[in-house]
């Protein structure tokens, strides 16, 4: 390891996520105690007024009711103060991109000046920059576990259809036992988990057609539709 590099630490997926408490654009906070039950997508960005940044709130607000139907909170963070929010957010309730405009951004958009909570999650990476976050998101279940980590560069616009298609997958998940596969939507077969038996695996082998079906022994799906 080199002199300059810097060992950052951050959660990783499975951890319970960390606690803090912070000021937000809609009042004081305590993370994740105040988003008990549900399921929570925190987000940040390098800064405010800049233009990925803005074209991003501008979506994740536009579609805030397509993660509230599926119990689910948005936040979002970065290293500006409340002010600075502030005056951002009613900036971009003026703007009109690809047919939003008066977007009002409801969810709480944390000030974090002293970049402790960035910190706390690995969103400062000193070879991008050190006064600002990079575009990480973390998805958080209902039990306060990370269950998934994205980072981009600085340059680069998130894709809410897929933060959200993973959200969905992982519900799915949760609630069936199963897996996803690549590309998957809601309303496609899943995975069902490989066998753990040579008994299993025969059987599978030989599911050709019905509820389940099988390409081959360790790869076997749910039909459901």
């Amino acid at each position: 390891m080199c002199e300059n590099d810097t060992v950052l630490k951050m959660p990783l997926i499975g951890d319970k996520c960390p606690e803090f408490e912070a000021m937000t654009t809609q009042g004081a906070i305590k993370f994740p105690q105040d988003f008990k039950g549900k399921w929570i997508v925190l987000f940040s960005h390098p800064a405010d007024f800049t233009p990925v940044c803005t074209t991003e709130f501008m979506t994740f607000a536009f579609r805030a009711k397509e993660f509230t139907e599926l119990n689910a909170a948005l936040v979002g963070l970065s290293v500006d103060s409340i002010p600075a929010h502030i005056a951002w957010l009613r900036r971009i309730k003026e703007l009109e991109w690809k047919k939003m405009k008066n977007v009002d951004v409801q969810f709480p958009l944390i000030e974090d000046i002293s970049m402790s909570v960035a910190n706390k999650f690995g969103m400062i990476m000193p070879k991008q920059s050190n006064t600002q976050a990079v575009r990480a998101v973390f998805i958080i279940d209902p039990e306060g576990t990370i269950r998934l980590i994205l980072y981009y560069p600085q340059s680069t616009g998130r894709n809410i259809d897929e933060i959200k298609r993973v959200l969905m997958a992982l519900q799915k998940a949760d609630k069936d036992g199963c897996a996803t596969p690549a590309d998957w939507k809601p309303g496609e077969d899943t995975i069902v988990p490989p066998p753990k038996n040579m008994k299993l695996a025969k059987e599978r082998a030989e599911l050709k057609s019905g509820k389940q079906y099988s390409l081959d022994w360790f790869l076997s799906f749910n039909k459901e539709s």
